[in-house]
């Protein structure tokens, strides 16, 4: 298996993926972020990518999809941190310590994972527009951070209102054909892609790193094959 390049090697090949030059060019490195709503770990990732990616020098595309069926296809009905209690205790006190080092508010949700097709929807509504990032971030915050309902209308709705954009034509747009063959198309391009959990990233040469913890790594490796 290939290793991954680090920072360093990618100055011995020559590539400065930090360089302010390669921030600029219309040519950046890209990295697909693969996540869903109801990824807890996709909550952090979602908060330190876009800083992280600016330092790299690598441009992020924000790719929401559904772990739902994915799951579905390796026969379970819910996360495995439902399936196996003591992994799903460890996953919540991790969480709750990263987001301490992170400076992030937390708040264990009641439900989990809670339905994300919603959000997901309204999502990709933003994301053909220059709000979708901000309201991806919102929503993580809502649900991690303020143990927020992002099923509830009400509550999606509160969280477009910053982005000054009306949240009953959003709300319209994202219940429309069109944006919903296109988060179906994105969950199966997702599974294609061998994508398995969330957060996922894939680099332009079709390299998988999967977790918030590969996020550096996953910069690193599609700053070189950029």
């Amino acid at each position: 298996m290939a290793k991954a390049p680090g920072l360093a090697e990618c100055a011995a090949l020559g590539s400065d993926p930090i360089s302010t030059l390669n921030m600029f060019t219309l040519n950046m490195p890209a990295l697909d972020f693969w996540f869903d709503f109801a990824s807890t770990y996709s909550y952090p990732a979602a908060l330190r990518i876009a800083p992280l990616a600016a330092t790299a020098g690598v441009t992020v595309r924000f790719r929401p999809f559904l772990l739902g069926p994915i799951f579905q296809a390796q026969g379970w009905d819910t996360s495995p941190f439902n399936l196996y209690p003591a992994k799903g205790r460890y996953m919540w006190r991790d969480l709750e310590r990263l987001c301490a080092d992170l400076g992030l508010l937390f708040r264990q949700p009641e439900t989990f994972p809670q339905p994300s097709l919603l959000a997901a929807r309204v999502a990709l509504v933003g994301l053909a527009d220059d709000w979708g990032e901000g309201f991806c971030r919102a929503v993580f915050r809502a649900e991690f951070g303020e143990a927020g309902r992002i099923d509830d209308i009400a509550t999606i709705a509160r969280l477009l209102m910053p982005f000054g954009v009306d949240p009953e034509d959003v709300l319209a747009k994202a219940q429309s054909e069109p944006i919903k063959t296109q988060l179906r198309d994105a969950t199966q391009a997702a599974q294609q892609l061998g994508i398995f959990g969330a957060p996922s990233f894939v680099t332009a040469d079709g390299e998988l790193f999967w977790g918030n913890d590969r996020l550096e790594q996953a910069l690193a490796w599609a700053a070189c094959a950029g």
